[in-house]
């Protein structure tokens, strides 16, 4: 289980949705927030409280594979659906998903053509892998996230609207760390225990927050 560190009302109210909506095995939920404010940490808290903890977290950064390639990898492809496709086919990691978790994270980076298919698979659950003819079905909770604003590049048509409603069925706001400062303490706090842990040091709080390491 993911620990998420915070005394703050923000972090607090984070938590109290994460455990309302993680009751549901399927309702799409959307994280906004800054790069590392804690996006990922709120996925995986979602999918571990979950009903689908018992299958598996997939973990896909849209921004760091090539537009070309996004939805071949996302919903797989047939034998000989491209120069260069593996013989026997492949499945996608919307598939590898199944009965568990999808977190897509940039996905405000995905191409029109994968935006157009994830929607088709939002609405129905069903998708075709690239070059096949045959339908597939799988259930999975879709959670994503992103450091843009979804609304505004929808608005600038840079993004499906209808796509974006799709994902934000549950929208998560993190807020960064200058806006929680009653947060900065304890996180300290954690990551100093956790690195004299790892390079066997010791540490010890005086004062209002000074560490002491030896």
């Amino acid at each position: 289980m993911p620990l998420i560190v915070g005394q703050s009302p923000p972090i607090q109210e984070i938590l109290e949705i994460v455990g309302m909506v993680a009751q549901s095995t399927d309702t799409p939920v959307l994280i906004l927030g800054e790069t590392g404010s804690g996006k990922e940490l709120i996925a995986q808290s979602i999918h571990y409280r979950s009903p689908n903890f018992k299958g598996p977290l997939v973990t896909v950064n849209c921004a760091a594979i090539p537009n070309e390639l996004i939805e071949s990898e996302l919903f797989g492809y047939e034998k000989g659906a491209f120069s260069g496709a593996q013989s026997s086919g492949k499945a996608g990691l919307v598939e590898e998903a199944a009965n568990g978790t999808l977190f897509l994270d940039e996905v405000g980076d995905l191409n029109a053509e994968a935006q157009a298919k994830l929607l088709r698979f939002l609405e129905s659950g069903e998708y075709f892998r690239v070059g096949g003819t045959t339908s597939h079905k799988v259930k999975t909770r879709m959670v994503s996230a992103t450091n843009k604003d979804l609304f505004a590049m929808a608005q600038a048509e840079q993004f499906r609207l209808d796509l974006y409603y799709r994902l934000a069925v549950v929208k998560v706001e993190v807020p960064s760390l200058n806006r929680r400062q009653e947060d900065i303490q304890p996180l300290a706090k954690y990551f100093l225990e956790q690195f004299s842990r790892k390079f066997n040091k010791s540490f010890q709080v005086t004062g209002v927050f000074r560490a002491c390491v030896a």
